[in-house]
């Protein structure tokens, strides 16, 4: 562990909350734009965001380096708390309530605004990448289906879906981290 983030998420997993603040400033904003676009509600993505970063401090020490990297990691686990609350009771509950205002695609105030411009955050990064690639990343990440689910929408294997997102991945975080 040579490197500058490196050693922020070592002192993190040795809980130094100075530097879980620190980890929490420099990734909140793209994991924010991820899980926002799985859900696609301000409020719930907001509370989701704080419980990935109860999770990524409480299993800190589970986060292994040499798997691959930490911005991997925290996706990860956000993508997952996204698709657990569209799979939770709770969510299933709150669509029966649902009015078709609730399907407008427009952005109405600026916090939604400001939800949009996080999630661009992110496509940026992903704009960049090849098309294979954003594929892949804009239905596994910004769509949240399960590997099984986005192998069927593209007509491949799961494996292969599961071996090409690695790859993708790979070519993201080597993008962001330039």
């Amino acid at each position: 562990m040579g490197t500058q983030p490196d050693l922020l998420i070592l002192k993190m997993k040795n809980g130094d909350r100075a530097a879980f603040a620190r980890v929490y400033e420099r990734y909140q904003e793209a994991l924010h734009g991820v899980i926002f676009n799985i859900v696609k509600n301000r409020d719930i993505s907001e509370e989701i965001l704080q419980d990935v970063f109860m999770k990524i401090y409480n299993n800190a020490e589970s986060y292994d380096s040499d798997q691959g990297r930490f911005f991997t990691w925290a996706l990860n686990i956000s993508r997952n708390a996204s698709i657990d609350y569209l799979r939770s009771k709770k969510h299933k509950n709150s669509l029966k309530n649902l009015s078709t205002d609730n399907f407008v695609d427009t952005l109405e105030t600026s916090q939604d605004l400001e939800e949009a411009s996080n999630a661009m955050f992110v496509r940026k990064w992903v704009s960049k990448l090849e098309p294979m690639c954003k594929q892949i990343i804009d239905i596994i990440f910004f769509k949240g289906f399960t590997f099984k689910d986005g192998a069927e929408q593209m007509g491949i294997p799961s494996g292969t879906l599961k071996t090409r997102h690695r790859k993708c991945m790979s070519n993201l975080r080597n993008l962001v981290l330039e």
